[in-house]
């Protein structure tokens, strides 16, 4: 009954704005309303032929190398400079873009993985009355709509819960989604709605119960942001666009302008990271689209222009799926410190982010151990008690540098533009900066506006809307049922593959190796907890990877969902990357060294590594030690104060279970802290401390010791997979 009276309280209260701001919607749709239409139709008129496939890495760089002018070079390879790139080919436009690391090596695949519109700029714009937010929020809505339906792959809605503690909180927050659908108008993805407590523990089990008075779901968009990113470069590849990763500029060319005898930008002086040729790049116009890193480009034209770019990090997490449902997101609106945490299914995982704090700009951010422990802290003022949320259930983590921008032509030129900015500056250099993921689109298509009017290009209106990208044209959400019958794949990497390449989804199958099995018939998997099969190595060298972190970053996600899986893997990928990119034995050791370095840092594995080390203290119980020590002893007949993996072999033995020495290896390596090849009993107690405590799960060695020392005698399965337990 109080439940009902609130949502009615709600109606009341809520009506008033929701009939001004339906106003204002309804106004801004009247007025755009014939160019939407015109716009739905861009994709239509474009007049550039498409190729079939995509031009081969050397063949880009030969293009880069010998084409005597381009009209437009792009500088960036992250979600802007690609989509800059996309528009400014499909306008015809002869196009060239440079990348010095990977596609979408940086912020963009780096994101919370949401197509927004930003449901907390809305709640500025309204209690500010900022129009200008308003419109940020709106465009980035019709964005949305865009992304899902040109590249249905790798998006989908995703329902969002948002969980109400107090009752005067419910028609506040009720009236703030309504207000996003309404903002959304047609393009809405399906209307939000009330639950009450019981209909809420249901849909999420996992949530707090104590106080819950019910909650509100509401729709946005999720997607794979690094193969979105891709998806864009290669669809500008097909296009006939000249790109090229792991191809650095040294600096700006320029050429005196014999009217008014000022310096113009002309090009770019380039270096192919993995040849070491340098090249100049010719071309009439020059976009800086590089992110965090746009004002190292500004100053390449002028070393005197101030700072534009205010870099901010914000830290995710990777947990384990069973602690969010699999098909339901959560918003925490107001954390500790005033920021906004998503908790979402992802890749059968689950995300949580983000931090948001200063930082400078790098090429590799490093995830702190304090950013990891505020978003475990304000995942856990969410969660059931019955939910144990531990440190040790990360299993990766990841920083990625938003590149929020003040405006240069602003009057204030100190505050933070929330939106994207357009610069030119005096040499003709043009900069696209700030903005956001889910508006990758209209920032390339005000970019290409402005280089068109700023250089007098010869080209038309932007035909990017509705353009499809690579692997939406023939795809359905049942294409993966024929890979299963037409190839016999198993229907869980069936589907991956068909929500990763789409339609080109048979290329891979095409090329998958025959596993021996009854079933599966084809498809070597990575891992054997994840989708990923040997096959998408090979596709993933035809799609520009050049380095091992490519392939566990980028062309499969590997990386960014367990970062042990991914060590794992390595070997294997390097394996067949060396074939497939004649690597030598040094080569293959050095992209290895450099793989693991990678997850090292940059994805959380340096702190699992701090979470257990030679120094850590142990905190058992008396009668927990003599119980640990026993189960040691059981190895250690001889009293040595260590075991071996001759130790193991020997008690294995005795009840029958066999175990090869590689894998017993790597069982022990992950105990032993001072790297001596052996495990000491202080090692095993502080192993069995930070158990203990939630810091390290899913240890394989204590697992194999407590299944020897229970079924000692008799023969048994022993479980030696790695595990699902993280960092």
């Amino acid at each position: 009954m109080a439940f009902q009276k609130a949502v009615k309280g709600t109606v009341l209260i809520g009506g008033g704005a929701i009939a001004t701001v339906f106003g204002l919607s309804q106004f801004s749709q009247y007025r755009n309303k014939h160019g939407t239409f015109v716009n739905v139709q861009a994709a239509e008129a474009v007049t550039v032929p498409i190729k079939h496939d995509f031009p081969t890495r050397e063949e880009q760089i030969l293009a880069l190398k010998t084409t005597r002018e381009f009209d437009v070079l792009v500088i960036g390879g992250g979600a802007t400079g690609c989509g800059c790139a996309l528009d400014a080919v499909t306008r015809g436009l002869k196009t060239a873009l440079l990348e010095r690391d990977d596609f979408s090596s940086g912020t963009s695949s780096r994101s919370t993985k949401l197509i927004h519109g930003g449901v907390r700029y809305l709640q500025k714009a309204i209690m500010k009355l900022d129009f200008e937010q308003y419109r940020m929020v709106k465009e980035a809505l019709q964005e949305r709509a865009n992304l899902l339906e040109i590249a249905p792959h790798l998006s989908a809605p995703l329902p969002i819960m948002l969980p109400v503690y107090k009752w005067w909180q419910l028609p506040y927050y009720w009236v703030g989604i309504k207000l996003y659908d309404i903002v959304a108008g047609s393009q809405c993805l399906k209307s939000s709605y009330v639950l009450s407590k019981s209909r809420a523990l249901e849909l999420f089990p996992m949530l707090r119960k104590d106080k819950l008075v019910g909650a509100i779901v509401y729709y946005d968009g999720q997607h794979n942001d690094a193969r979105m990113n891709l998806a864009i470069a290669l669809t500008a590849a097909r296009y006939g666009a000249a790109t090229a990763n792991y191809a650095e500029v040294l600096r700006l060319l320029k050429t005196t302008d014999p009217g008014t005898g000022k310096e113009r930008v002309c090009g770019a002086r380039c270096r192919d990271v993995l040849t070491g040729q340098e090249f100049d790049v010719k071309a009439k116009c020059v976009i800086n689209a590089t992110g965090p890193f746009t004002d190292s480009v500004r100053k390449m034209d002028d070393q005197e222009v101030p700072n534009i770019c205010q870099p901010s990090a914000g830290v995710h997490i990777v947990m384990p799926g069973y602690y969010s449902p699999d098909n339901m997101g959560l918003l925490d609106p107001a954390t500790s410190d005033g920021r906004v945490i998503f908790f979402l299914p992802w890749e059968k995982m689950t995300i949580a982010g983000t931090t948001d704090s200063p930082t400078d700009v790098t090429s590799h951010p490093i995830p702190t151990e304090e950013d990891i422990n505020f978003i475990l802290n304000e995942v856990r003022n969410y969660l059931s008690v019955d939910v144990e949320v531990r440190r040790g259930d990360v299993l990766a983590a990841w920083s990625g540098i938003r590149p929020l921008v003040t405006d240069p032509n602003s009057k204030d030129t100190q505050s933070i533009s929330r939106n994207h900015v357009v610069t030119v500056s005096d040499s003709g250099l043009v900069t696209i900066a700030g903005g956001k993921w889910t508006t990758y689109r209209a920032m390339a298509q005000d970019t290409i506006d402005a280089a068109i009017q700023a250089h007098d290009l010869n080209a038309g209106s932007s035909k990017t809307i509705g353009l499809q990208l690579q692997g939406a044209e023939d795809w359905s959400p049942t294409l993966y049922i024929r890979l299963v019958q037409d190839y016999g794949l198993e229907s869980e990497v069936a589907q991956h593959l068909a929500s990763t390449y789409g339609d080109k989804a048979f290329e891979v199958a095409k090329i998958a190796q025959v596993t021996g099995k009854r079933w599966p018939i084809v498809g070597k998997r990575l891992v054997s907890e994840f989708p990923y099969i040997e096959a998408e190595v090979i596709y993933g060298v035809k799609e520009y990877a050049r380095t091992a972190v490519d392939m566990i970053s980028r062309r499969t996600r590997l990386a960014f969902l367990n970062v042990q899986a991914a060590e794992e893997a390595l070997p294997r990928i390097v394996d067949i990357m060396g074939k497939e990119l004649n690597w030598s034995e040094q080569k293959k050791k050095e992209e290895l060294e450099a793989a693991k370095k990678f997850l090292y840092y940059e994805m959380g594995y340096k702190v699992k590594s701090d979470q257990l080390t030679d120094s850590s203290e142990i905190t058992l119980v008396p009668s927990d030690i003599e119980r640990y020590k026993k189960r040691f002893h059981m190895f250690d007949k001889d009293k040595k104060g260590f075991i071996t993996i001759l130790d193991v072999q020997r008690v294995l033995e005795s009840i029958s279970v066999q175990i090869d020495e590689k894998t017993l290896h790597d069982i022990l390596n992950e105990v032993d802290l001072n790297k001596n090849g052996q495990v000491e009993l202080i090692e095993f107690l502080q192993l069995m401390s930070a158990i203990q405590k939630g810091h390290v799960s899913g240890s394989r060695l204590a697992v194999l010791m407590k299944t020897a020392e229970e079924n000692l005698g008799q023969r048994v399965v022993i479980p030696v997979d790695r595990s699902g337990g993280g960092l």
